[in-house]
């Protein structure tokens, strides 16, 4: 039986396991001098904008906590909702390792709304409050759904306008590109966005993430602070050459499309249910349901559906996510 408690929870692509296995050969410079992550930043430049500089990290948390470290000075703040991952889930990372405050919002429907940056109190006179200094919006959000283009770009010259930066932490960037069918540069470059920490791991590779500058002059030391965080890899190849069929065969589109598909046809089945009700819409890989107990229980013990707030449950599809698993829940 597969997993629906997350998309950590399934296995790696086989195209990528080649990939590594390609990349195991002869010796090669070490910490990223290597042809492989060379052919591999060229494919980035390529996906996000010639002027973007990669940073591969071994984990999301990673290139989330590093790209606030290298865009924020210490008194400096984050914006960001208050189901943000960087928020809820890392354990207090970012601020323990960045030293910067997070300033938290309630979310419209998983989403950081215009307002919120409207109304931030930026007074740099002001030395007994933080700065507000950089957005940072998830996309997928936490809650499966997805900012469209046009409230991204509204966002990001919001946030410029008032003198910040925008991070996007891109966990779930593939599934959320699929579904508003567009490019990766399209949801990042193109909308405005400066910092994409750019998810691998949910969707197929092993260990792979990345953090992605989009402008170049905005982290001009960043190879220190890598470094210094305990992020550089030694053997980069085995990172870097997973993102090779990933961007150059598109398998991030391949991947995500399946796990979108399986998600709405998970939707489909659960809204069947008698006293099921679906509270977000099915826009990425993940779908909510308010379960009856009987019913959670049973969901908890064979799919690992999350107890996501009480009677709140989340179900997560993976690139490897069928329709007989679907079928076999119910």
């Amino acid at each position: 039986m597969k997993s629906f408690g997350s998309d950590n929870h399934s296995g790696v692509h086989p195209t990528v396991l080649t990939a590594i296995q390609e990349a195991n050969t002869g010796h090669q410079p070490a910490y990223g001098a290597d042809a492989v992550t060379e052919a591999a930043r060229k494919l980035f430049r390529q996906t996000f904008g010639p002027d973007c500089e990669v940073f591969f990290v071994f984990t999301g948390t990673a290139a989330n906590t590093l790209a606030i470290r290298g865009l924020c000075r210490p008194y400096e703040a984050v914006v960001a909702t208050s189901c943000a991952h960087l928020n809820e889930d890392e354990c207090g990372a970012p601020e323990y390792i960045s030293g910067n405050k997070i300033l938290s919002f309630p979310p419209v429907q998983g989403k950081l709304t215009l307002d919120v940056i409207e109304r931030l109190r930026i007074n740099p006179n002001d030395p007994h409050r933080v700065l507000p200094r950089l957005v940072s919006l998830t996309q997928a959000t936490e809650l499966g759904t997805v900012y469209s283009l046009n409230e991204l770009r509204a966002l990001t010259d919001l946030a410029h306008k008032r003198g910040m930066l925008v991070h996007m932490d891109g966990a779930r960037l593939a599934n959320a590109a699929v579904y508003l069918n567009c490019d990766l540069s399209d949801v990042t470059t193109a909308v405005g966005v400066d910092a994409v920490s750019f998810g691998g791991t949910k969707n197929g590779l092993l260990c792979a993430e990345a953090l992605v500058f989009l402008k170049p002059d905005l982290a001009p030391s960043f190879a220190f602070i890598r470094k210094q965080s305990m992020q550089l890899a030694s053997k980069m190849r085995y990172l870097s050459c997973q993102f090779l069929p990933y961007l150059q065969d598109q398998l991030w589109k391949k991947n995500a499309t399946q796990a979108n598909t399986m998600a709405l046809y998970l939707r489909q089945r659960l809204s069947q249910l008698q006293d099921c009700e679906i509270p977000y819409p099915t826009q990425a890989n993940e779908v909510f349901a308010i379960l009856p107990t009987t019913l959670a229980k049973h969901m908890q013990e064979k799919a690992r559906a999350y107890a996501w707030d009480g009677p709140l449950h989340r179900f997560v599809t993976s690139f490897d996510t069928t329709k007989a698993d679907v079928d076999a829940l119910f």
